[in-house]
């Protein structure tokens, strides 16, 4: 009996990077059926991957490992080929001293001798241009149109890329995560999520930065707009460091409606157990953040301002027909791919409470998941 060709996948260090490769992973396990495949995965993304069907095995890794530490668990496994998402010259450096004897990854300076394949960059491929204030300025007083990308600079296709060099197909995929109806039933009751009307979701932080925060009174106006018109509940969501602001949003929206019909769950889950209460939700309104591209490789359609960043770059990769609305604000300026905005937010504040309530109808009417 043959011995299964043994697969490392070194996988990313963010949660919305993180979602953006399984289209990559579904590709490889398409291709290599019978391969065992492991992801390498920090331990803050673990909760990703149980039940995923495109992983067999998880090694997961903390922030204090060292790459020595990292190589010498990877060298006990003795895999014969790894994959490297990430761009990075450590996470190159891992695969080289764990002695993986085929290592793919993309070609960049000061890690190409690590890997035994260092592949070109991607044709299309789109680099997040940072813009300086004098660029800002000057695009401002032209008054230009908002850059928008071709569908293919999205980075899903980056880890598309990687996977090809090993057999397997290039063509897109939705994203795909997997929660079981246990789990969504657990998290309904331990957050008390369960009652009259549909359950919507709120996801006002971004990580990254408040460039990427559509403003939180906005989330209020459409949260109480929508509770209106459908009779909704509202899960609002977020990490440890959201907590003030979803409780004041939260508050905020029961006070407007008049009704017991927004609950905070910010800073109380697990990434497991945030994974089942997206299940649980019929919408979510969100950020350009993680919680994004869970809610979606869940099936759960999503409607997301944005500002600072771009839908084309890093919006969730949809199957024809998707329901999710990504709505982009209007601002010469946009996408700066900054962390914060050197102006006056412009790009952000075009988009209105009203666009974002008429967008969330839509797309909790579409097509059933």
């Amino acid at each position: 009996m043959a011995v299964p060709e043994k697969i490392l996948v070194r996988g990313v260090n963010w949660l919305g990077d993180a979602v953006m490769t399984t289209p990559a992973l579904q590709r490889l396990r398409a291709a290599k059926p019978d391969a065992h495949i492991t992801l390498l995965t920090p331990e803050k993304l673990a909760g990703l991957w149980p039940g995923h069907p495109s992983v067999d095995a998880t090694i997961t890794f903390h922030d204090h490992d060292s790459v020595f530490r990292v190589a010498k668990r990877l060298r006990a496994e003795r895999f014969d080929t790894a994959v490297v998402f990430p761009n990075s010259p450590r996470s190159a450096l891992e695969v080289f001293l764990a002695r993986i004897p085929r290592r793919i990854g993309y070609a960049r300076g000061g890690r190409n001798f690590l890997l035994t394949q260092a592949l070109p960059p991607r044709a299309g491929a789109v680099k997040m241009h940072k813009r300086i204030f004098a660029e800002i300025e000057r695009r401002i007083a032209a008054n230009v149109p908002r850059e928008t990308f071709a569908a293919v600079a999205n980075h899903v296709h980056d880890y598309l890329q990687l996977v090809a060099a090993l057999g397997a197909s290039p063509e897109p995929l939705p994203p795909l995560l997997h929660v079981t109806e246990d789990e969504v039933a657990a998290a309904r009751a331990r957050f008390k999520l369960d009652g009259p009307g549909p359950l919507f979701a709120l996801n006002p932080g971004a990580e990254y930065g408040v460039a990427k925060r559509w403003p939180a009174e906005r989330f209020v106006e459409a949260a109480a707009a929508l509770h209106e018109r459908t009779g909704c509940r509202w899960a609002v969501l977020g990490g440890r460091a959201d907590v003030e602001l979803a409780g004041d949003i939260a508050k905020q929206i029961t006070a407007r409606t008049r009704a017991a019909a927004a609950t905070s769950v910010a800073g109380q889950t697990s990434l497991r157990e945030l994974c089942a209460v997206l299940k649980a939700c019929a919408l979510v309104i969100t950020n350009d953040t993680g919680p994004m591209h869970v809610a979606a490789a869940l099936g759960v359609p999503v409607v997301v301002p944005f500002g600072s960043t771009s839908p084309e770059l890093t919006g969730p990769m949809s199957a024809p027909g998707s329901p999710h609305a990504l709505l982009r604000g209007e601002a010469a300026c946009a996408p700066c791919f900054l962390r914060e905005c050197p102006v006056d937010f412009r790009c952000l504040k075009s988009i209105s409470a009203s666009q974002v309530v008429e967008a969330a109808l839509a797309a909790w009417r579409g097509p059933v998941r």
